[in-house]
């Protein structure tokens, strides 16, 4: 069983940075592929990042170098440093967790453990 919990979201100006943290329960945490979504109610949710154990990182498209994903797996935390952020940034972030042999790490579907997520609000 693997235990997520999200902190960091808030309610920031256009233009600045937040750093969402995850932290994850279970001794296996490096074996696993890290990955954050989001979410806009009535909205499906969207990939945003994953990193690997290489670690390997994947990125939405539209989000490169704007964001960026990395893991400490001493600590078994995940994070996700997002710089000048925008209006259409908003939504309720989740961190998720997949096993090493899931191969499409841009589908929800391959995690098999979420967080309750974290709200990240940006105002013009």
């Amino acid at each position: 069983q693997v235990q997520l919990v999200e902190s960091g979201g808030g309610l920031v100006q256009a233009g600045a940075s937040l750093r969402l943290s995850c932290e994850t329960s279970g001794r296996t945490f490096r074996t696993w592929t890290m990955g954050w979504f989001r979410q806009v109610p009535g909205k499906e949710r969207e990939f945003v990042a994953a990193i690997g154990r290489s670690p390997d990182t994947f990125y939405r498209d539209s989000l490169k170098g704007r964001f960026t994903i990395s893991r400490d797996d001493a600590k078994n935390m995940v994070y996700l440093q997002m710089n000048n952020l925008k209006p259409g940034d908003t939504a309720v972030y989740s961190c998720a967790a997949a096993p090493y042999y899931a191969t499409d790490f841009r589908e929800g579907t391959s995690y098999h453990y979420w967080g309750q997520g974290t709200q990240v609000t940006v105002s013009l």
